[in-house]
């Protein structure tokens, strides 16, 4: 029986990082979630324990911090010069991605901050010794429209208990990944011109399905944005059930709504232009 050893990866993940800017009285607070992979000429240490080329996890977490202190910047340029850093600075890897979450913060005056709720900005950087790509991303952007959705003209089969909705709210938390096309952005203006889009879409279709919703959403943003190759969205379906106050002999003309947290209906989807460079590496480190 043959056997042998296939992709492979390894490196520190969920390095918590709070860097504060001191500028007088006014201060800056970036707050990221940073993990970091590596991949490359590593069959050794799996088939014989050989650890001459593996960078330690300890290692990779420590050049986080220390490249912190050198300014961070937009996250889609700290997590690139991390890659490449990996990338240039080891010899058997040959392959490193770096995901960067950013945690927003409120401002209530010059060093006060408060929690900006459960939204997230991503990115995921990705680089070889000749080549890089840059994957943006948002997750827990939560959006609701009270009308203007309906589900109907779905198949029926013994099973079915759903019925048509002329008029249902919807709503959802956004799970967005966009990839570049290139490396030539201004990230932060870029990242702020997607979730823009993406509200506005959700906002002002008539949505006859989540489906179609989700293709509006990625349609809008690679329109507006050309730097955007393709944009992968997830969209769970947060149910709202109308109550029945009927036994208490009251009626309920679409107010009083009950909001199921599990299970729900969940979206997957791709939107893509026709002619988008090849993804390379930017979704999955993977083999070379």
């Amino acid at each position: 029986m043959a056997i042998h050893l296939g992709p492979n990866r390894y490196g520190k993940a969920e390095c918590r990082l709070v860097a504060v800017a001191r500028d007088g009285e006014r201060h800056a607070l970036t707050d990221l979630n940073v993990s970091t992979r590596l991949a490359g000429r590593l069959d050794a240490t799996h088939l014989t324990g050989d650890n001459s080329d593996v960078l330690p996890t300890d290692t990779q977490k420590n050049t986080v911090y220390a490249f912190a202190r050198q300014g961070i910047g937009a996250i889609e340029e700290f997590g690139l010069a991390l890659a490449r850093h990996f990338v240039a600075g080891t010899d058997a890897v040959e392959r490193a991605q770096v995901h960067v979450e950013a945690y927003g913060w409120r401002r209530l005056g010059g060093h006060s901050f408060a929690r900006a709720g459960d939204e997230v900005r991503t990115a995921t950087l990705t680089a070889t010794a000749g080549q890089a790509w840059a994957v943006g991303g948002l997750h827990g952007l939560t959006l609701l429209n009270t009308t203007g959705s309906e589900f109907r003209g779905f198949p029926r089969d013994r099973y079915t208990t759903l019925p048509e909705a002329s008029d249902r709210i919807l709503a959802t938390a956004v799970d967005a990944r966009w990839r570049f096309a290139s490396l030539e952005v201004a990230w932060d203006a870029a990242f702020e011109q997607i979730r823009g889009h993406l509200i506005a879409a959700f906002a002002e279709t008539y949505s006859r399905s989540l489906q179609q919703t989700l293709y509006a959403m990625g349609e809008r943003v690679l329109t507006h944005v050309p730097e955007v190759a393709e944009v992968r969205l997830a969209l769970p379906n947060r149910h709202h059930f109308l109550v029945d106050l009927s036994p208490f002999g009251l009626d309920n003309p679409d107010a009083v709504y009950f909001a199921a947290d599990r299970p729900y209906g969940l979206i997957e989807g791709t939107v893509q232009r026709d002619d988008a460079p090849p993804p390379g590496l930017a979704w999955d480190l993977g083999a070379a």
